[in-house]
């Protein structure tokens, strides 16, 4: 099909073929276009625990232990964020900087590539400052060995020379409290994962939650939408604000394309089935997975190489990208035999099918 010239909003669409020509806008993972919804000047980020919707409980633990820091006059003991992507990790470590009035320092962990990065880093860091380091479970061992010193005893052990001539010095430095985030906190070692005396999962959001964030970032964005296409939207988030942020700023880019005054339910519905995004938030390859364990290993369980060869994909994506959202949506269950179809993942299909017809309305 010619993408300059799109079907009509009250056109048939075939939803999963429709899907093949479009990037994966239901991805957890941050986009390029993104970083205009993540942009200070636009201020979608929040800034306080008190404007941080949702991720209650960890949010109540996070401000119990800042405010002991500060009556203890003391730094805030290291803190391990982990869970799926675009949940808001990235937002509370930014939050406990603020909330603690120290400088916040960000990296992540691929960046870190030689012991010289790090030490620069932490010199350069004041008492109770702030380090955060997204992806830790990327780091290297040789600046994972580094930070064991650093964290324990606030020394930076550093090898002077080479070969004979070679010798060891401990520098001393500045107290500071290590915020460390991971999608996949069990690729942390253990003697790293010990030293973070406040370990917090962040959770996918409940739609209610998805709804009051919506609504706030279109009342920043000047953006009309009602209730119920809230709703529709929060529906179809996967439970992750990132993809809530982008499918809002979808629906509105067609509001405005199309002359309308306002993002309705009907529209929210029409414009996301038209990103080949279902009710459910599931795409065209959630649905593929559902079907190759339906129809080529008969419902499971099969292993996660087998389907990853079915579909011709990559079985990290498929574990970190898919599955997560899947088993916990109640789709697919997994055992020590493989994966499983599970009854709400067949009444899915039966919803949708492997590739279902729709009918548009009109908005």
């Amino acid at each position: 099909m010619d993408k300059s010239s799109p079907k009509s909003l009250s056109t048939p669409i075939n939803l999963d073929e429709h899907s093949v020509i479009i990037e994966r806008v239901i991805a957890a993972a941050s986009q390029e276009e993104d970083s205009y919804l993540e942009d200070p000047k636009v201020g979608l980020r929040p800034h306080s625990f008190e404007s941080y919707l949702g991720q209650n409980q960890v949010k109540e633990n996070l401000k119990i232990y800042v405010t002991s820091a500060q009556m203890r006059k003391s730094q805030l003991d290291h803190v391990i964020l982990h869970g799926p992507p675009g949940l808001g990790k990235t937002t509370l470590a930014r939050i406990i900087a603020h909330e603690l009035k120290v400088n916040l320092h960000e990296t992540r962990g691929p960046a870190l590539d030689r012991p010289g990065d790090l030490a620069g880093i932490l010199t350069h860091l004041a008492p109770g400052d702030v380090l955060f380091i997204d992806e830790i479970h990327r780091l290297s061992i040789k600046i994972e060995e580094m930070l064991y010193s650093a964290m324990d005893e606030f020394q930076l052990d550093i090898i002077l020379g080479q070969g004979p001539a070679a010798r060891a010095m401990r520098m001393p430095i500045a107290p500071f409290t290590l915020v460390g985030a991971t999608t996949r906190l069990a690729l942390l070692s253990k003697p790293l994962l010990d030293r973070f005396g406040i370990p917090e999962r962040l959770d996918y959001y409940d739609h209610g939650s998805l709804m009051e964030i919506l609504r706030t970032n279109a009342r920043t964005l000047n953006i009309k939408i009602s209730d119920q296409g809230l709703k529709s939207v929060a529906q179809r988030s996967r439970g992750t604000p990132r993809i809530a942020n982008r499918l809002l700023k979808r629906v509105w880019d067609f509001a405005i394309g199309l002359g309308c005054g306002e993002v309705s339910d009907v529209l929210a519905h029409d414009v996301l089935l038209r990103q080949g995004i279902d009710g459910e938030g599931l795409d065209r390859t959630d649905r593929q997975i559902l079907n190759a364990i339906r129809y080529q290993y008969h419902g499971g369980p099969v292993g996660i190489e087998a389907i990853a060869a079915a579909l011709n994909e990559d079985r990290s994506t498929l574990e970190e990208v898919y599955e997560p959202y899947l088993v916990h949506m109640g789709y697919l269950s997994r055992g020590p035999r493989g994966r499983t179809l599970t009854l709400k993942g067949q009444t899915h299909l039966d919803a949708y099918g492997a590739r279902p017809e729709s009918q548009l309305t009109t908005p």
